[in-house]
């Protein structure tokens, strides 16, 4: 019996039309079609992948498919098959276009063929969509987006500080008295009645008590009242006037960016605390010290429930950055800190290992050693995360709980040594 040639399917994705390519282990076109992200276009994909051999849904070999994005409505659908989904990342598919053609030329088609390949001849180098459940899929877009509007605040809150600096240092003054944060209700409630200094002139301590109650504020409002009157009513250097009302009204606006911000993040933060406390993971992680709710949730939506995506701990500590890159050639040897990486999983690495030094004795005795041995501020806690990820990677698998004597044995005896 003749033996049925292997194909690969690569989708060229865009906003308007997929192109898809199907290509056999000889590296033939098999066909080709150009699809819209509808039913139908989803239908005449399957029918082609039907017609090139896919045994369906419940077959034992279905043709996988190379795409250059891991979501969208397409991806979702073809998740929903059970069939292999490769995410090939663009910058590696640039590399790959290159092998089939010194020109430089391009087309949407093409890059299809070049996508078909790369699983015909590199699959096993790439790695799958991982079968994460449908929960641990809706936290990590809860986390993400909340990660997000985080990052949107900082912004507008920087902003709003640059502007604040040019003509109105007597409200980051009255901030600084209080928090120093312009996205406390406190201060922006202040903004709000008085966004220049000529206003703030005119504010009388009954409308400023008002703001704080507004605020939430409920105690000491007398004193703080006091307080902000009598910083809001110092002198300081003055724009001009109409140079001051125009810088005011800009303030405002982004002042109610930031509000909206401040306002998403609350009820983003409620739903991502909902979802990740009915997920089987959610006590073995916030078993870690210094991981919260938020935290915890980004983790797992970034990593994600598929025990088979990591095969061990050191690719985990690949994926987030946490473990170094070794070059090496001839009588070179260089050992750097890993620049690509999820940016998402590296910014809770930091404020993990912050939280974790004031929990953890062994975490703090751990930084120390490596702060004694030679390592900067940074290098420390990366290499305190990536001490983390590998007990993480550890109690996920095995189901237990974090234990700080398992996790720093030697450092906790010691440590429990010179305080007795």
């Amino acid at each position: 019996m003749e033996d049925i040639l292997k194909v690969t399917c690569g989708i060229d994705w865009a906003e308007k039309h997929h192109d898809i390519a199907l290509v056999d282990d000889n590296g033939t076109l098999v066909a080709k079609a150009r699809i819209t992200e509808s039913v139908e276009g989803f239908q005449t994909l399957l029918a082609m992948l039907a017609e090139a051999g896919d045994d369906g849904d419940d077959g034992d070999c279905p043709i996988p498919v190379a795409i250059e994005t891991p979501r969208g409505l397409l991806v979702a659908a073809l998740r929903a098959t059970g069939r292999p989904i490769y995410p090939i990342n663009p910058m590696a598919v640039a590399r790959y276009r290159e092998r089939y053609s010194a020109s430089g030329k391009k087309s949407d088609h093409a890059d299809a063929v070049v996508l078909a390949n790369i699983l015909r001849t590199d699959m096993q180098v790439h790695r799958p969509l991982p079968a994460d459940t449908e929960l641990a899929r809706s936290i990590a877009v809860l986390a993400r987006a909340c990660q997000d509007a985080t990052w949107r605040r900082t912004r507008a809150s920087n902003e709003l500080r640059s502007l604040l600096r040019e003509y109105y240092p007597a409200m980051l003054e009255a901030a600084a008295n209080r928090s120093g944060n312009l996205a406390t209700p406190l201060t922006r409630a202040l903004l709000e009645i008085a966004p220049t200094p000529a206003a703030a002139l005119t504010l009388s301590k009954t409308r400023i008590a008002a703001a704080l109650r507004r605020a939430g504020r409920s105690r000491n409002i007398d004193q703080v009242t006091a307080e902000l009157h009598t910083i809001l009513r110092q002198p300081h250097l003055r724009q001009d006037p109409l140079v001051e009302q125009a810088m005011g009204i800009q303030a405002l606006r982004l002042l109610a960016t930031l509000t909206t911000e401040c306002a998403s993040i609350d009820h983003l933060s409620a739903a991502v605390e909902t979802a990740f406390q009915q997920h089987p993971d959610y006590e073995i992680i916030t078993s870690f010290p210094g991981i919260a709710v938020q935290a915890g949730a980004r983790l797992l939506g970034e990593i994600g429930d598929d025990r088979t995506r990591f095969s061990d701990a050191r690719s985990l500590k690949a994926f987030t950055g946490a473990a170094p890159v070794t070059r090496a050639s001839g009588r070179s040897l260089v050992v750097s800190q890993r620049r690509i990486k999820n940016d998402r999983l590296a910014a809770v690495g930091f404020t993990w290992g912050l939280s974790a030094l004031n929990q953890s004795p062994g975490a703090r005795a751990h930084y120390d050693r490596r702060r004694t041995a030679g390592d900067g501020h940074a290098a420390a806690f990366r290499h305190l995360f990536n001490r983390f990820l590998g007990c993480l990677h550890h109690c996920l698998r095995t189901r237990q709980h974090y234990r700080e004597t398992t996790a720093f044995p030697k450092l906790v005896e010691a440590a429990a040594a010179a305080a007795a």
